[in-house]
């Protein structure tokens, strides 16, 4: 009977783990930062993941209250895990990423590692099926992490946000990454745009672009593929490194995570990683 009760407590392990925090209300904490986390109502013993950054302002718990992008990665079976940013953004602690070199503060990309490898041993996340995605903010900080430490996620998905300059010389390794952005985005303007009074300038998506073409090691700087989904007009080039991916996808919106993105990027994701 022990030897029972035993296992039947093994199997509710992570049952009992996701009672204990990630609410949108109760996060998870790491000595250096935090995490909310929602899972999808099915059960199983391993789950994919997409890891969402808020933009600035903005917090993990925030993401969670996001239903309209929340609730397509739920019925897909990922789970969501949403950390809070490392730097402050306009007095607010936490409410922005570390993501710019030269900035000093938390590591975000070892702090990102680590936010995967405690929801894996609290939530049984499977490492090899998750998504870095971010809005934002939080695409600047994917953009970064990619370039740095390309192996650190399987993939990466930056949505209204890329380089700042002076742009990277040149990035780690090859990459699986979606580009999505906003055709009449004001905030993150495809061709960049000034801040702080020039002290700051944000930088040409084109230009990443050509940065990602470079470390995939692509044949040719123009797509080699031309879809529409949905709403979204999508470029990619295909003609590079093994195991890379390039995509972008582009709508007619402005500064925000559109409609339909959730599906797209998951259906482009299982497509690259399987």
């Amino acid at each position: 009977m022990r030897r029972a009760r035993a296992a039947l407590a093994l199997l509710l392990a992570p049952h009992a783990a996701a009672a204990a925090c990630g609410a949108a209300d109760d996060a998870c904490a790491l000595p250096d930062g935090e995490y909310h986390l929602a899972l999808p109502e099915a059960d199983a013993a391993t789950r994919p993941a997409v890891v969402f950054l808020h933009g600035a302002g903005s917090t993990g718990a925030a993401v969670l209250r996001n239903s309209g992008l929340i609730a397509p990665l739920l019925a897909r079976g990922y789970a969501v895990i949403a950390p809070t940013g490392g730097r402050s953004f306009r007095g607010r602690p936490g409410s922005n990423w570390n993501f710019f070199p030269g900035w000093e503060g938390r590591d975000e990309t070892d702090f990102l590692k680590r936010v995967l490898a405690d929801a894996a041993d609290r939530f049984g996340i499977d490492p090899d099926r998750t998504l870095l995605a971010g809005f934002s903010a939080g695409a600047f900080e994917v953009s970064y992490l990619a370039c740095s430490d390309p192996a650190a996620f399987p993939a990466y998905a930056p949505v209204s946000g890329g380089f700042w300059q002076p742009h990277p010389d040149a990035c780690a390794g090859p990459v699986r990454l979606l580009q999505t952005h906003g055709w009449q985005d004001p905030v993150v303007p495809l061709e960049g745009r000034p801040l702080g009074g020039g002290r700051f300038l944000q930088g040409d998506i084109f230009a990443g672009l050509a940065i990602w073409r470079r470390a995939n090691r692509c044949a040719r700087p123009d797509p080699t593929g031309f879809t529409e989904t949905g709403p979204f007009w999508r470029r990619s080039w295909e003609s590079c490194a093994p195991g890379s991916a390039l995509d972008f996808a582009l709508f007619a919106g402005g500064h925000t995570v559109p409609p339909g993105w959730a599906d797209m990027a998951l259906d482009w994701f299982e497509a690259v990683t399987e």
